[in-house]
């Protein structure tokens, strides 16, 4: 595995005027992350500007999704999503954590995973809940080294005009 000069990668919260970069680092994740499990014209077709205007960085309101950038240089290399699970028993959710695949490896989505649960943790929230699809090998290795575990629920959902099939993990973060 190669490594990350860790002195050279920034988090901090995202803000408006990022979403473009952090928009081409979600559709690239996706066309690389997805070949195997997304049809490849469907990958083919998004475009970072479509996924740039849907993003609203920057809400101070607690029940709102807040983001994370890692930023290497002046470059957007990942980002990590977090909000309130919807369910209102205080579980977090981790809505999305992407990395530029030319930056897989390298410890990036490690850092932002680990800012994300404690951010959670700060807002009270005792357990995280995610979700991932079915078959994203990668994924399921990469949150089970984390210690995320399935919580054995699956759904149907729709993301970016595409039905996947999902399954959930979740751990406590305490």
């Amino acid at each position: 595995m190669r490594s990350l000069d860790t002195s050279v990668v920034l988090l901090r919260e995202a803000q408006p005027a990022d979403a473009d970069e952090v928009a081409s680092v979600h559709v690239r994740s996706w066309q690389v992350g997805y070949r195997d499990l997304l049809p490849a014209e469907y990958l083919g077709s998004l475009r970072p500007r479509d996924r740039a205007l849907h993003y609203t960085f920057g809400d101070p309101d607690p029940l709102k999704p807040a983001t994370i950038v890692a930023v290497e240089g002046d470059t957007i290399c990942g980002f990590a999503t977090t909000g309130p699970a919807g369910n209102g028993d205080g579980t977090g959710e981790l809505l999305a954590l992407y990395v530029d695949p030319d930056r897989w490896g390298l410890g990036i989505g490690r850092s932002l995973l680990a800012d994300a649960r404690a951010r959670m943790a700060r807002r009270g929230c005792e357990r995280a809940i995610l979700w991932m699809l079915v078959g994203n090998v990668r994924a399921e290795r990469f949150y089970r080294i984390d210690g995320w575990a399935p919580t054995g629920t699956r759904r149907q959902d729709t993301l970016w005009a595409v039905t996947v099939a999902e399954i959930g993990y979740g751990r406590p973060l305490t």
